[in-house]
């Protein structure tokens, strides 16, 4: 994960977790981060939960195709995931979309584990080389965000852009 990820996951989440005060802080948050494996030590978005003078419990957990580290919950099928309609307050993503051959099928399943009124912050790269692990599919751009979540699916787009050049990401809340 290179540091712009990492910074963007950090915005979104201060901005409509944090500072929005989304839950109460005695409100165990659940939080799922879909494609969580840290490969090669390059890091994962677990330790934002810890720095962000949240007085709150909160519980993550990384789901991925394969073990891992960084990986509690497995599940080999991209598009059907071991995991209870509504679980979580909130869906976290960040380079794994573009490596996702059926995203159309992929974004339901966001849909289905995140609870009504929660939240997801997703982000790919906009600008990068070739990099299959093992596949590397698609570029997102802010209007093609837009219509898989606010359109294909039922949440509210709080905002989508590009950033510097790099990463494309997706804030948004389910209806």
């Amino acid at each position: 994960m290179h540091v712009n990820s990492y910074e963007l996951m950090g915005y979104m989440f201060t901005k409509y977790i944090v500072q929005g005060r989304a839950y109460p802080d005695d409100y165990a948050m659940q939080v799922l981060d879909v494609g969580s494996m840290d490969v090669r030590g390059n890091g994962s978005y677990k330790n934002l939960f810890t720095f962000q003078g949240i007085q709150q419990n909160w519980v993550y957990r990384g789901l991925d195709i394969a073990e891992g580290l960084n990986v509690d919950i497995v599940s080999p099928d991209p598009y059907k995931w071991p995991i209870p309609d509504e679980s979580y307050d909130v869906v976290i993503s960040g380079q794994c979309a573009e490596h996702v051959e059926a995203p159309w099928i992929w974004v339901k399943e966001i849909e289905r584990v995140c609870k009504k009124g929660g939240y997801i912050f997703i982000i790919a790269p906009f600008k990068i080389k070739v990099h299959r692990f093992p596949v590397d599919c698609y570029r997102y751009v802010p209007d093609g965000f837009a219509y898989l979540f606010g359109k294909h699916c039922d949440f509210e787009v709080l905002e989508t852009e590009v950033s510097n050049d790099m990463d494309t990401y997706i804030a948004a809340r389910k209806r």
